[in-house]
């Protein structure tokens, strides 16, 4: 549990070191998208979904909406990828201290990896997220999101 707190404490000083203004909820621990969406009393739409895989050698993580699909032959040609394919539980606690449906959208400084995100995002005006945990979420401006993201955005999904 320390390795996730020490997330969502990075996560918060990242927002606020960069004046972000967002709401947090504490909600019952949520696995999936629509449990998160329903928890926070949210569309799922809004929800960024952050996705950590493997593309041919270099852990990457992408940010899709909630209600989408990620598209992988979108990615493997984007990046012009041999191999692709998700991070398993294992190394994701180990990359990140985090458990699956934990991981919040951003990348350096908040977690150790590139980020992109799909053209979806930016279809909502808040994007919502867990934050490290599966008991709290964040909810922001889009706008706030990708003026800190340092996300490169593509299209990747089905």
């Amino acid at each position: 549990m320390m390795e996730e707190s020490s997330t969502y404490s990075r996560l918060k000083s990242f927002l606020d070191s960069n004046g972000v203004l967002y709401r947090e909820v504490h909600h019952e621990p949520t696995r999936t998208s629509e449990e998160s969406a329903k928890a926070r009393g949210e569309d799922i739409s809004i929800g960024g979904k952050a996705i950590l895989m493997k593309v041919d050698n270099t852990f990457m993580l992408f940010v899709i909406s909630a209600s989408k699909k990620i598209d992988s032959q979108k990615i493997k040609k984007h990046f012009n990828a041999k191999k692709l394919r998700f991070a398993n539980t294992e190394e994701l606690q180990e990359l990140t201290g985090l458990v699956p449906g934990s991981v919040p959208p951003f990348g350096k400084p908040v977690l150790p990896f590139d980020v992109y995100v799909d053209t979806s995002v930016k279809e909502n005006k808040q994007i919502a997220f867990n934050a490290g945990l599966l008991t709290d979420s964040i909810i922001m401006q889009t706008e706030d999101f990708f003026g800190i993201a340092q996300a490169d955005v593509f299209d990747f999904r089905m």
